[in-house]
């Protein structure tokens, strides 16, 4: 077992979530609907599905762009629901899943990284991102590997 990130394999395709000129971002704007919900970008629909207050997240929902939505997710004020950890991740899988099947470019790209391992480089994110010693647990990276699995279980049928 390597025992940082990028000695696992050097073809690993490398990401930056927070990018928006990244295409496997979730930055960029490709607007989808879930939940009843119009959302401009899967980020926009993570932070406001941290809070259980509809007040705050229909602002967050409605923020302007990513990095306000981000500020709004982020606020020290307010506590995220109780069982944000445990579904954090699934939260940001279901939004990663119904961007890919609402654009087919997104999916495209998604499935063009065939079996590669897929990275979350942030230096500062140990559960998203890889970290600065490449020892974090590259969360991001893991959801759409998985959600380029599940696509390509639906195209074998």
């Amino acid at each position: 077992m390597a025992l940082f990130a990028s000695d696992t394999d050097e073809s690993a395709i490398t990401v930056n979530r927070l990018d928006p000129s990244d295409p496997l971002g979730c930055s960029i704007p490709r607007p989808f609907t879930l939940d009843d919900f119009e959302w401009p970008t899967a980020e926009h629909y993570y932070q406001a599905m941290k809070y259980p207050d509809r007040a705050r997240f229909d602002h967050i929902r409605r923020a302007n762009d990513v990095e306000q939505a981000r500020k709004l997710g982020r606020g020290w004020l307010k506590r995220p629901r109780a069982d944000w950890k445990s579904v954090r991740t699934i939260m940001l899988t279901r939004a990663i899943y119904t961007q890919a099947r609402t654009h087919a470019d997104f999916a495209a790209a998604l499935l063009a990284t065939g079996d590669q391992n897929i990275v979350e480089t942030s230096q500062y994110d140990y559960f998203w991102g890889i970290g600065r010693d490449q020892r974090g647990q590259n969360q991001y990276g893991k959801v759409l590997q998985n959600v380029r699995a599940k696509l390509m279980a639906e195209a074998t049928g």
